[in-house]
């Protein structure tokens, strides 16, 4: 280990290769902060260029540095306009918005800097340490585990949910669930749902989807309500607490390290990915938060900002666990540095490491140095970004909208996405002014599709439900679901009765 880490340095050292992270790492943080494009778009846009280098170990860190770069640059659009850049990054606005519309934007994306640089860091260094271990592991997780630990995901729907709301967003996270059926399904090529509209039959996009419940509203709610405005700022041009107290810092350090472990864990299992280890790094921040600092989540909670960026970027650094280790792609993004790899002649798997020892702890350096150069890039450049918002509101909205549009129409190359993104904009407003929790939605609906998958193909190799009690890792994680929906109701029983006895001893 000691030895690749040495040729490991001298080639991530090298001249060229620094140059490709820094390439890298420019192109993802600029390509995050634009709603739609994705690093998966962009990461294919640039294989041929990665092919011609010649190089496989400085085309690998120059995808891998797009990849990383984009989950770190993507939360600036969801804290300063409630836009998503990337999938990844859609549970940074749920506290992130709230605090730039507070006035802390410049706080807010300092938070995000420093949460993503530590959880891609510790990932990267989890990475180094276990990799060939925890492939034999992603190894384990077959179908019914998969379908377990999205059963695990959906559980945790109560952490985002208001006082009182969770039947409300036991309602949206099934109406998430009904809209990924939209469709061809698990079982038989078959379209559902689809209106005998054919721009459907591949279902509903995510990013459509995820402008509709976050930026649209936003933009119709800044027309609605001129008072709103952006954070307070507009027209003062001036942005104000760039850095976060020591009392700030002493509360995110226990959240960053949870999260960079288990963002790691659950990136290295494939299918899993970014998105998810963001949703839950939130919940689970939010479940185990008490009193006052629970009920700041959604309201600009420091903790709440500080989980899901760093467990998505752990998790990012996680999925090349499989990537490297096995040659199993974890999400759509590293099936593409796969293809990429394929086509430059380099077949990862066990033996990548002891056969090219140069390409595999090469990329894994150029990690530590790519989040180094992601911090120092970003971190002078939060005064000049925060000053989006001071923007005046005749100039942001359009601006919100022309992304808004823009993300919807590239992702899927069609104007029905644009009628689609309008439709559910709509709805989800309406749902806004009903009270109604959005998040839940957008998690089923990701959710969903997997779910939906695993279970058919579970059902399939076991003939029925056999496979809940034949497969002791799959009963665990459904036992552990049960317990995070019974736990908030316990907790509130407690706190219910813990209030009546004060009354009574009044």
């Amino acid at each position: 280990m000691i030895e690749g880490i040495l040729i490991g340095l001298e080639a991530a050292f090298s001249i060229r290769n620094l140059l490709m992270v820094v390439a890298g790492c420019l192109i993802g943080t600029f390509i995050g902060m634009l709603p739609g494009l994705g690093p998966m778009s962009i990461i294919a846009i640039m294989i041929p260029v990665a092919i011609s280098m010649g190089d496989p170990a400085a085309a690998l860190i120059l995808l891998a540095g797009v990849y990383y770069g984009a989950i770190f640059g993507g939360s600036t659009s969801s804290i300063l306009l409630n836009a998503p850049g990337v999938s990844g990054t859609v549970a940074t606005s749920f506290d992130g918005y709230p605090m730039a519309r507070k006035g802390q934007a410049g706080k807010a994306l300092t938070i995000a800097a420093v949460a993503s640089f530590s959880g891609g860091t510790i990932g990267a260094i989890l990475l180094m340490i276990f990799a060939p271990a925890l492939s034999s592991v992603a190894l384990l997780f077959h179908s019914a585990e998969y379908f377990a630990l999205m059963v695990v995901g959906l559980s945790a729907i109560a952490a985002f949910a208001g006082t009182g709301q969770v039947a409300k967003a036991l309602m949206m996270t099934t109406l998430g669930l009904i809209l990924a059926t939209v469709g061809e399904g698990a079982l038989f090529n078959m379209p559902r749902f689809t209106l005998g509209l054919m721009d459907l039959q591949s279902g509903i996009s995510f990013i459509t989807l995820a402008m509709a419940m976050f930026a649209l509203p936003e933009a119709i709610f800044l027309v609605l309500n001129p008072a709103r405005g952006a954070g307070g700022q507009s027209g003062s041009g001036k942005i104000s607490g760039l850095r976060f107290s020591r009392d700030e810092a002493k509360a995110m350090a226990p959240v960053i390290g949870r999260q960079s472990a288990q963002g790691f864990f659950i990136g290295v299992l494939p299918g899993a990915g970014a998105t998810i280890a963001s949703f839950l790094g939130y919940a689970v921040e939010r479940n185990i938060a008490k009193g006052e600092e629970q009920a700041e989540f959604g309201k600009g909670s420091v903790k709440g900002l500080a989980a899901p960026e760093t467990a998505n970027n752990a998790a990012c650094t996680g999925s090349f666990v499989p990537l490297l280790t096995l040659g199993i792609p974890g999400s759509g993004t590293t099936a593409i540095l796969l293809g990429a790899l394929i086509a430059l002649n380099v077949t990862p798997g066990p033996r990548l490491m002891t056969d090219t020892p140069e390409i595999f702890w090469a990329v894994i350096i150029s990690m530590f140095i790519g989040n180094l150069v992601l911090l120092i890039l970003n971190l002078p450049l939060i005064p000049y970004i925060a000053k989006i918002l001071s923007i005046p509101r005749n100039y942001l909205i359009p601006f919100i909208l022309f992304f808004t549009l823009m993300g919807a129409y590239i992702g899927q190359n069609n104007a029905t996405e644009l009628l689609i993104l309008v439709g559910l904009g709509v709805l989800a407003t309406i749902l806004r002014f009903a009270d109604y929790p959005l998040a839940p939605l957008l998690i089923g609906f990701i959710l969903g599709t997997m779910l939906e998958d695993n279970f058919a193909r579970s059902m399939q190799l076991y003939r029925g439900l056999g496979f809940i009690l034949e497969r002791p890792m799959t009963l665990a994680l459904l036992v552990l679901a049960l317990l995070l929906v019974l736990l908030p109701s316990y907790r509130a029983r407690r706190a219910r009765k813990r209030a009546e006895g004060v009354a009574d001893g009044d």
